[in-house]
């Protein structure tokens, strides 16, 4: 393989950590700053083994033999006493974005030549110079995906990554990095909206969020159904307004002057009238908390403002929810917003939902004109997908070419549920004659499904199959769509077409998929043809 004429030839030493590198090359010692971090996010955001099987194919002469790798995840998020039935896709147009900028700096590259032992180094000189010379390193790949915002299903290729096997190989650990969290905070908050009832849901979980992680989750949750979310930098970037109220602390320091829970009220809002919604547990929520805020009220209407609502933060929600509605209704305040926080997700705004109906008519508050009214504000649980961390996402080989044809590349499993499906294949999603989604098929890439019967087979289990006929079926629609084609496919990062096609795609999924609790499963099936390219077992 050639080498760039200008590729820089590296100086060999022990390994050291990053800041003694920098020490011994500039004077000084670098903590984790800006610098450090570009470099560790950049080209380096990767796996060793990444760039040492690169090293590989560049040696055996094997680094520019077009491969096809596909990404899935294997098993929807299970939260321990309720369960998921589908995932949110999310967190391609972060990705892209990180490949656009991908470049091998000169620190990444004098980094790497210190690995190893001096006497063997991990990594040689020309390898590093090659890696070096790579100016448009993914300018060679392809790579077609399910949209943001859709409905997917375990074992479906969500990613579909073609071109220079060595460049296929390099993006694997960043794609699931960028892919895997972000699809599973939108599922969270997928759920939540759900359970929400169609309610507003802000998210405001950034303070125990993954650090810098959370603008990524914060993203996800907006494709999520997420309605605004507290963190300012990222409504900024997403082209949303922040949400917020005011922090206890406000109150107790009024009250800890001399002041008292009205004043502290009073103040906020003397300096935000066009935004009042007043926090009313810090002391007692039903005996001063609401009378306060409604005296407050009072003052507003009279000044010609309107105020917004009240949040309630702790205690028993649905219970304070009805007793503080029916306050403000007989106030004068019928329509105000009430804001529930506090632990919440989707199974207690279910839970909260269900108790209203239930309670509401022992106080005379009509339940469905309460729940009109409310506001759900989901913190901690949405950011870090309580019950479920993390989503086993994986990224395949399935195919290589040799001489202008796709080879199937096979991996042979003990277990069912990490078998790869090899060959260059084809995603679909049929529907039934109600419109409803019914299974998602993959298929051989040059196979016809529209004018036969189809036998599916459930890849995990030989014995099982069913045959859908042509006549059960109302529409086949090819899920995969080009996002990258050496750069970046114009709409990869639009966020409103990301939330709308969630939405579509709940609307025609079997209800049974979007309960809470022991969902129905969707199907996800191989033709026959596919089926047969499998090893025998």
């Amino acid at each position: 393989m050639a080498v760039a004429e200008n590729a820089p030839i590296f100086a060999r030493s022990s390994p050291q950590p990053l800041a003694v590198l920098f020490e011994r090359r500039f004077g000084y010692r670098l903590q984790m700053d800006s610098v450090t971090r570009n470099l560790a996010e950049g080209a380096l955001f990767t796996d060793l083994y990444q760039l040492t099987m690169v090293q590989l194919y560049w040696q055996e002469g094997i680094a520019l033999t077009p491969a096809r790798f596909e990404h899935s995840f294997r098993t929807n998020p299970d939260y321990g006493t309720h369960q998921a039935g589908y995932c949110i896709n999310a967190g391609m147009a972060d990705l892209i974005d990180w490949m656009n900028a991908f470049r091998f700096s000169q620190g990444d590259l004098e980094y790497l030549a210190t690995l190893g032992n001096p006497e063997a180094p991990t990594f040689g000189t020309e390898f590093l110079g090659w890696l070096g010379s790579l100016e448009d390193a993914f300018g060679e790949l392809t790579i077609t995906a399910i949209p943001e915002g859709r409905a997917v299903f375990p074992g479906v290729p969500l990613t579909v990554v073609e071109g220079p096997l060595a460049m296929c190989q390099l993006l694997e650990t960043a794609l699931l990095n960028h892919l895997c969290y972000p699809t599973l905070i939108a599922t969270k908050a997928s759920r939540i909206a759900d359970s929400a009832r169609g309610r507003p849901t802000f998210e405001f979980g950034l303070r125990r969020g993954p650090q810098f992680g959370a603008t990524a989750g914060v993203r996800a949750a907006i494709i999520g159904g997420a309605t605004s979310t507290s963190f300012v930098g990222a409504a900024q970037v997403l082209g949303v307004s922040p949400a917020g109220t005011h922090a206890h602390a406000m109150v107790q320091a009024i009250d800890a002057l001399g002041g008292d829970e009205l004043e502290a009220f009073r103040a906020y809002a003397k300096v935000y009238p066009e935004e009042t919604l007043l926090l009313v547990d810090t002391f007692s929520t039903l005996k001063s908390g609401v009378p306060n805020a409604i005296t407050v009220f009072d003052e507003l209407k009279e000044q010609g403002h309107t105020p917004v609502g009240i949040r309630l933060d702790s205690g028993d929600l649905a219970h304070l929810a009805v007793r503080s509605s029916a306050l403000l209704t007989a106030a004068g305040f019928p329509d105000v917003s009430i804001v529930l926080s506090g632990g919440l997700a989707e199974f207690p705004i279910w839970q909260i939902l269900t108790q209203i109906e239930q309670e509401a008519p022992e106080y005379g508050v009509d339940a469905d004109q309460l729940i009109d009214r409310l506001i759900f504000g989901v913190g901690t649980k949405l950011l870090t997908s309580e019950g479920a961390p993390s989503l086993d996402g994986v990224y395949k080989l399935v195919a290589v070419q040799q001489d202008g044809e796709w080879k199937p590349a096979y991996k042979i499993s003990e277990n069912p549920a990490k078998r790869v499906i090899p060959g260059h294949k084809q995603v679909v999603r049929i529907y039934d004659q109600s419109g409803r989604a019914v299974a998602d098929v993959l298929a051989v890439d040059e196979e016809d499904i529209s004018t036969k019967d189809l036998k599916l087979r459930n890849p995990k289990q030989a014995s099982v199959s069913r045959v859908v006929g042509q006549e059960e079926i109302s529409e086949i629609e090819p899920l995969l769509e080009t996002v990258w084609n050496g750069s970046p496919v114009p709409g990869y990062d639009d966020i409103d077409a990301a939330r709308a096609r969630r939405l579509e795609d709940l609307d025609r999924l079997h209800p049974g998929v979007r309960r809470l609790v022991r969902p129905h499963v969707h199907h996800v099936s191989l033709t026959e043809d596919l089926w047969n390219l499998l090893p025998i077992e």
